[in-house]
């Protein structure tokens, strides 16, 4: 079983404000949690065959020193948010295809060097960017999705989809299971707020980019409202009746999200749940960022789920799409803000971006889903918009020549918007755009001063980048 998994919910002026989930066999009520000598009791989000989710909802007095005890473990969490701070970032926590078999030493490596990293100087945020799991293979073993999305059935009984409903919500919930009880993760998610955002795999590989008749079909939308329902319940610890608190549209059509602490704002606009082939946000996504951006901190931190900037892909989209054998790709590059399909909708995030700078905030985006590290900067504005891209935590790295390749087109130059041009660069103490190094992210406030390194399997910790 699992937990408990903090999430963070809000800071007021005394108190942070948490939900932390655990799951239980059976219909026995799990013990109190212990916060700050108070009980809290366990509530009931719901029950999954014999499986209950259960959240426990509590504070812990901002200050040096706090934390909570469950379980018969006391579990310190870093409340101090006024001075010095330290975030987190990390993506891709798994692969696509037998990521439950792997041996988990391997697995989770680089959730363990981020324990050990957490005790020896304490994150007070972390942040997880997309693909959180990967639940591509809880299709599988089901004759209405054994060949999704290749194959998807015409004509579909109510019984049958009600049978499909019951296999994926268990799917979903054991790729969780499992994901969230790993060695490192187990322990960082103990004792670290988690703020989570959406991508493609924690759905199904490449959802939103698929052809419209699979999106659209009675089996699709099942995938997708199962793969939500789970992310509410163990990305959020929440269920519908908590989306009017939790996300920027009460309706719950777009996820997207704002959270704060002090001197700093998180945007994370929901880039999957109104995607399609033609769009990455629908009028709900950019009715709810439109919102929030005119009023944000002096430090904003973008959470893009795919990469905010990039090479110029629209060349290698036309290329794949133009070779039979490679058209298979088309969903990946499609994915992309850099894809020719979405060239006027990247326009409008970068001036968005670009407002919130010449408004005063200095803003960074954080990005994962490609598998590999490497960084950018958005220029020809009052001061550089910088792009940290993480990914992945525990997904192995492709093959350096792939990395070689993708930064052979990052030397070509983008500029989508006149006089602000993209440049990819390597990271610090690397001589390679893209390091193809299994990693996470670790941004510094300190004082006045703001920095980023990453963590590479192989380099180990780079020198630091002032953002």
């Amino acid at each position: 079983m699992i937990g408990p998994v903090l999430i963070f919910r809000r800071l007021d002026d005394t108190h942070l404000h948490l939900a932390a989930i655990v799951t239980g066999q059976g219909p026995d009520q799990p013990d109190p949690l212990i916060a700050d000598g108070i009980e809290v009791a366990a509530e009931l989000l719901t029950e999954i065959d014999e499986t209950r989710i259960w959240r426990y909802s509590f504070v812990l007095e901002r200050g040096p020193n706090s934390g909570y005890r469950f379980g018969g473990e006391y579990h310190p969490v870093a409340t101090d948010f006024d001075g010095d701070l330290r975030i987190g970032f990390v993506s891709c926590n798994g692969e696509e295809n037998g990521d439950l078999d792997r041996d988990g030493a391997e697995r989770n490596a680089m959730w363990m060097r981020m324990d050990e990293t957490h005790h020896a100087n304490p994150f007070h945020l972390l942040i997880h960017g997309g693909d959180q799991v990967y639940a591509d293979e809880v299709t599988h073993g089901h004759p209405l999705t054994e060949e999704w999305p290749e194959h998807v059935p015409e004509r579909v009984t109510d019984e049958a989809l009600d049978d499909l409903r019951g296999h994926l919500r268990r799917g979903f919930l054991h790729r969780y299971i499992k994901t969230y009880s790993g060695d490192g993760f187990a322990r960082m998610c103990a004792q670290v707020p988690s703020v989570m955002m959406w991508d493609d795999h924690d759905i199904c590989d490449g959802w939103g980019s698929l052809d419209a008749d699979k999106l659209e079909s009675s089996v699709g939308r099942l995938i997708f409202e199962c793969a939500r329902e789970a992310f509410l319940l163990f990305q959020h610890g929440a269920t519908d009746a908590d989306v009017p608190e939790l996300f920027l549209d009460p309706t719950g059509t777009t996820l997207s999200f704002r959270r704060d602490l002090p001197g700093v704002t998180l945007l994370a606009p929901d880039l999957r749940s109104e995607r399609t082939k033609a769009r990455i946000m629908g009028e709900a996504g950019w009715a709810a960022f439109d919102s929030v951006r005119q009023e944000v901190s002096d430090r904003v931190i973008l959470i893009s789920s795919v990469p905010l900037l990039g090479p110029r892909l629209s060349i290698v989209e036309r290329i794949m799409n133009a070779i039979p054998t490679m058209q298979k790709y088309e969903d990946d590059l499609r994915d992309q803000w850099q894809s020719h399909a979405h060239r006027a909708e990247w326009q409008r995030m970068l001036r968005a971006v670009l407002d919130m700078e010449n408004a005063g905030a200095e803003v960074t985006a954080v990005s994962g889903e490609i598998h590999l590290a490497t960084r950018a900067t958005l220029d020809g504005g009052r001061r550089p918009v910088h792009q940290l891209v993480a990914s992945g935590i525990s997904h192995r790295a492709p093959p350096r020549a792939w990395a070689w390749a993708l930064g052979t087109f990052a030397r070509l130059g983008e500029a989508p918007l006149p006089g602000h041009p993209i440049r990819i660069s390597p990271l610090p103490g690397q001589g390679t755009n893209y390091t193809a190094e299994r990693n996470f992210l670790m941004i510094d406030r300190q004082g006045a001063s703001w920095q980023a390194r990453w963590s590479l399997e192989d380099s180990g910790v780079t020198p630091s980048l002032s953002i």
